[in-house]
């Protein structure tokens, strides 16, 4: 079984430690090479079609141990509608009843072989694993002169996107699960795409068959990842597109790349809610709550798919035995690396340690973690529990937005200011923004390189900024802003950044959301508030809170006109604010 066209080639321990170092992107949306050899050395190595040794002493220990104690598998499933799925079994060499875990794979054109070294992990804890390729995903490959061809590691049908063929692919596979396995108890593992899908076949498997879920990197409402605030998210949905292996038109059919069209274009958008909603746990809380599924949630304070608002108010909504860890970063960038090679790793340890207390019944630390546990940024040592999000803000710290005086940014203080006014032009992009590069960004942030902002290159042509006065603060939880804004035409984008801003003038991103006015008038004054993202972040003693508001950011859709005035500010009796959470 190869992935790429030349076969398999060795995969060394220089390679391992660059991955153990680097983590498993090359860019936003690319894996890093490395990281495909290692999945295509792993692969060939546990079926045995490696024509030579192909991994360093650590990884082949470890596969020399799992094939000692167990079976390896590459069946095909085959849907209720014929669509056969690829997957990867291990069978443990025993009569005792084991349980299973099953690991939908991410939205990934490898399939389930980019977390082969988990599988690994997972049998020598004492787990059956079945790993599988969900519908549509993977490599696909054109021929000479017309047509394609797919990698053994994808799976047939086309991406539905976690909706219901899913969630029946996912009662399939346990059924298989069952007849070849026999297990003692069920689990789904999923990252990213595996994770969504994981807890909706939780929520819907017809015999309740699911006995805990482990979320990685997840979601809970798709609609408001991807439409929020009247603003269309349209780099997280592109990134996804180009991310599944083949071209658009092979990938979904023709219902689905409608509802991309639509989304594209900013059309029927009710019908693209209704499609999110459909395929958002959130909006199974009640089944899930009722089958008392034990729920591990992790999720990133940077994240740029899945933001981490929507997340966290479905896990609170859950009434199931349940914990949440809030990472540095953004999206896959806290249990990458652990997912996909040897090495500590806190995010992907806990969620084992969860696996082995509610589905192998093991006496370990798991009863004693408080419900939500929050790394905070860009603190990494850092870390809070807390019994539930509500305990993560203890009080809010309202910081009025002052006018501009003698041509200086306004201010972030404590008494209320109304009658001013900032005007600035829309439909540039400017130096403050959300990040350079979806993704990528954040994962340098995991990593301990966090983005530094110039201010001083804040063109204030095109936005409006307001600074606080130094002071020690511990945000936690989700700043909330409200101001009055004037949109040129019938409708207007603003986007709202909080940064931590240093003594010599730079600064590093807090949080940020954008809000778009679809129903506007021009020229006439409207009063909006909006949710920033939550966030957990020290400003230190001599460092200031810097609020920036813009038009334009290359992350989400732009509804105002090219070039035109857009104009903010605060009237009496509803005076402009920031409610900063504090903890």
């Amino acid at each position: 079984m190869s992935i790429s066209e030349d076969g398999p080639t060795p995969f060394t321990a220089s390679q391992l430690t660059k991955l153990q170092d680097s983590g498993i992107y090359a860019s936003g949306t690319q894996l890093s090479p490395d990281a495909v050899n290692l999945a295509e050395a792993l692969v060939a190595t546990l079926a045995g079609s490696a024509e030579q040794p192909l991994l360093p002493a650590e990884l082949q220990e470890l596969v020399t141990q799992v094939q000692a104690k167990a079976t390896i598998g590459l069946p095909r499933i085959t849907a209720d509608d014929g669509v056969r799925l690829s997957a990867f079994t291990i069978r443990l060499k025993t009569d005792e009843p084991r349980p299973v875990v099953i690991v939908p794979a991410g939205w990934t054109p490898l399939g389930w072989t980019l977390f082969t070294y988990l599988y690994l992990r997972l049998a020598l804890r004492g787990y059956h694993v079945l790993a599988y390729t969900p519908r549509g995903i993977g490599q696909t490959f054109p021929i000479p002169g017309g047509g394609f061809i797919d990698a053994p590691f994808t799976s047939g049908g086309t991406v539905d996107v976690a909706g219901p063929s899913d969630w029946a692919d996912g009662s399939t596979v346990i059924d298989y699960a069952q007849q070849h396995f026999a297990p003692s108890r069920v689990a789904f593992l999923g990252e990213s795409y595996g994770s969504g899908i994981s807890q909706l076949v939780a929520a819907h498997d017809p015999a309740g068959r699911v006995d805990a879920v482990v979320a990685l990197s997840t979601w809970g409402d798709l609609a408001d990842s991807l439409y929020l605030n009247e603003t269309r998210h349209l780099a997280a949905v592109d990134a996804l597109v180009a991310f599944t292996g083949g071209p658009e038109e092979r990938k979904f059919d023709p219902a689905t790349r409608q509802i991309l069209a639509d989304f594209r274009d900013g059309t029927n958008l009710d019908e693209v809610v209704a499609w999110g909603k459909e395929r958002s746990p959130a909006s199974y809380v009640d089944q899930t709550n009722a089958r008392g599924i034990p729920t591990f949630y992790s999720n990133t304070w940077h994240e740029t798919l899945f933001p981490v608002n929507e997340a966290v108010e479905h896990f609170e909504r859950l009434t199931v035995p349940k914990h949440l860890n809030l990472w540095i970063g953004d999206h896959a960038a806290p249990e990458g690396a652990g997912l996909t090679v040897p090495g500590p790793n806190a995010p992907v340890d806990e969620a084992l340690a969860w696996l082995d207390h509610h589905v192998l019944g093991v006496a370990n630390e798991v009863p004693g973690w408080e419900p939500v546990k929050s790394q905070v940024m860009f603190e990494p040592t850092v870390r809070e529990s807390r019994a539930s999000w509500a305990d993560v803000t203890t009080s809010t710290e309202r910081l009025y937005l002052g006018g501009a005086k003698g041509g200086q940014d306004g201010t972030l203080g404590t008494a209320p200011a109304a009658g001013w006014k900032a005007s600035f032009t829309t439909g540039e992009l400017t130096e403050a923004k959300a990040v350079d590069d979806l993704l990528t960004t954040g994962r340098q942030e995991w990593k301990g390189n966090p983005k530094t902002y110039a201010t001083g290159k804040f063109d204030r042509r095109y936005l409006a900024t307001w600074t606080s006065p130094a002071g020690a603060r511990r945000v936690r939880g989700i700043p909330r802003v409200q101001l009055t804004v004037t949109p040129a035409g019938k409708s207007a984008t603003l986007v709202a950044y909080l940064f931590d801003l240093a003594p010599d003038g730079t600064a590093r991103i807090i949080t940020h959301e954008p809000l778009t006015l679809t129903e506007a008038t021009a020229g006439q004054a409207v009063q909006v508030s909006w949710n920033l993202q939550a966030a957990a972040y020290d400003i230190a003693a001599d460092h200031k809170l810097m609020l920036v508001i813009n038009a334009k950011d290359k992350l989400y859709s732009d509804a105002n006109a090219p070039l035109a005035t857009l104009t903010v500010g605060s009237t009496t009796g509803t005076e402009a604010h920031l409610d900063l959470p504090l903890g």
